[in-house]
């Protein structure tokens, strides 16, 4: 198959892309929805999913709103919105 996605962190770079794409397009309702199983996934996933969750996606997605002035704190859910704090407070920034 020439779309097939195989690891796990592939696979959380290209729901990252799906949200991304969502915002751009102004879906702010899927942007939820995405951001929401995200969530659900870093809660109730294998070490590995969180890992992705953390490390691929959570970073992707707060990356590219910051770099379009979006309010993060508005979108993100609790455990991603404290997942992104321990990012950026671990960067220095």
């Amino acid at each position: 198959m020439k779309n097939q996605v195989t690891t796990i962190y592939k696979q959380a770079e290209r729901f990252a892309e799906i949200t991304k794409t969502a915002i751009i397009s102004g879906n702010i309702v899927r942007a939820k929805k995405c951001l929401a199983l995200a969530e659900r996934l870093y809660i109730t996933g294998s070490y590995e999913t969180k890992s992705a969750i953390s490390n691929v996606y959570v970073f992707s997605v707060s990356s590219f709103m910051e770099l379009r002035h979006c309010t993060i704190s508005d979108l993100f859910p609790k455990s991603l919105k404290a997942e992104y704090s321990k990012q950026i407070h671990a960067s220095g920034v």
